[in-house]
């Protein structure tokens, strides 16, 4: 019998699907030594947690939080609330001995995530920080070409989150718009993925500077008729310097017209680059100088074969798989790090290291200089 980890959910919209359809899909396609159990899911609405639990597959519901992480028969605390509620869930569940896995971005703040690792690393527990973009089979085959060294010294990365969805001036005011509830705005919602992807690829921040821009100050809000405040960043962009001597150009904006889900970046290096898309997620685009004059260019790697990370799990090559196969890959590395006892990256160390980065561009944005990344 395989170890069983009982999964206890907080929140079930969005992210909750997500995560759902992870846990019940990952023993189809992986051998993991432990397996998840869809133990309990809470949501503070009664009757949208209840109906949420029989389409998604969970054993059992609760309204309180507290209750979940107070039950006997949960082993792993999933999180994946608003911001606003990380660290006091993560923490609480570090104290009860849970293991933990947290949506992104980690924290409001620094001082929250340093908070939060600190109650994980004292518990001895598993946590993980659900940064799914890095387990798309192309970006762990990039990852593999940098660090096999085939394009020799890194000199840019330049990449890009690209939105659209609240161009609108008349689409309401939501949470993700409110910085007590998300702690920023684009910075932190997709700001937040692109910088996580430059850590995991090229290495460590050492400084930005950037900006942000709010381009639509007040919005309705959806309990009347009352226009309210929106207080966090519509558009961010910022410039970046890495321990290895790399420069980075990152934008992340909701305002690109045209742009659903623009998650895109290119890596240049002395002997060659690569570029990947998140709207053409199995094709890894690649050049290499090495190339014979005349038959440079790049060519697409179709990142659908056995010999390619996580794509073996999977269909026959060139038979490509989706978004929702980034979060059954790293829930496949975070059954691994429950079986054999160690938090895999990216974990809260991680976290707390893009919180830093978060961070400095905000505070780059109202100083106007560059801020440099420490631990301090």
């Amino acid at each position: 019998m395989k170890r069983q980890v009982r999964v206890g959910m907080v929140g079930y919209k969005f992210m909750g699907k997500a995560h759902s359809h992870a846990y019940r899909d990952l023993p189809f396609f992986f051998e993991p030594e432990a397996v998840p159990v869809l133990q309990a899911v809470a949501g503070r609405d009664r009757d949208g947690v209840e109906a949420a639990a029989n389409q998604l597959g969970w054993a059992s519901t609760e309204t309180d939080w507290r209750r979940l992480i107070e039950r006997d028969d949960i082993d792993l605390i999933d999180i994946v609330t608003p911001n606003h509620l990380h660290a006091e869930i993560a923490i609480a569940a570090a104290e009860a001995g849970k293991h933990i896995l947290c949506e992104k971005p980690l924290a409001l703040t620094v001082a929250e995530a340093r908070r939060m690792a600190r109650a994980a690393e004292q518990a001895g527990t598993v946590h993980m920080v659900c940064h799914n973009y890095r387990f798309a089979p192309a970006v762990q085959f990039a990852k593999k070409l940098i660090d096999d060294g085939r394009l020799g010294r890194i000199y840019h990365i330049r990449a890009q989150y690209l939105q659209d969805w609240i161009m609108d001036p008349n689409f309401p005011l939501v949470w993700r718009q409110r910085k007590e509830v998300t702690g920023s705005g684009a910075l932190g919602d997709i700001g937040a993925h692109i910088l996580d992807l430059a850590r995991f690829l090229v290495g460590e921040f050492t400084a930005v500077t950037g900006m942000m821009e709010t381009f639509i100050k007040e919005r309705p809000q959806a309990e009347d008729d009352v226009r309210g405040e929106v207080d966090v960043d519509d558009a961010t962009a910022f410039l970046a310097r890495f321990e290895n001597g790399a420069m980075g150009v990152f934008e992340a904006t909701r305002f690109a017209g045209g742009n659903r889900n623009g998650n895109r970046f290119e890596i240049n290096g002395e002997k060659g680059s690569i570029r990947w898309d998140l709207e053409n997620m199995n094709n890894l685009e690649v050049y290499l100088e090495e190339d014979e004059k005349g038959m440079q260019g790049f060519r697409t790697i179709h990142c659908t074969e056995e010999v390619h990370p996580y794509a073996g799990a999977y269909w026959p090559p060139g038979h490509i798989i989706g978004y929702e196969h980034t979060f059954i890959n790293l829930f496949s590395e975070l059954m691994k790090g429950i079986a054999k006892g160690y938090s895999p990256s990216p974990n809260f160390a991680d976290g707390l290291r893009n919180q830093m980065v978060l961070e400095g561009v905000e505070r780059s944005a109202q100083s106007g200089g560059w801020i440099e990344i420490s631990e301090d």
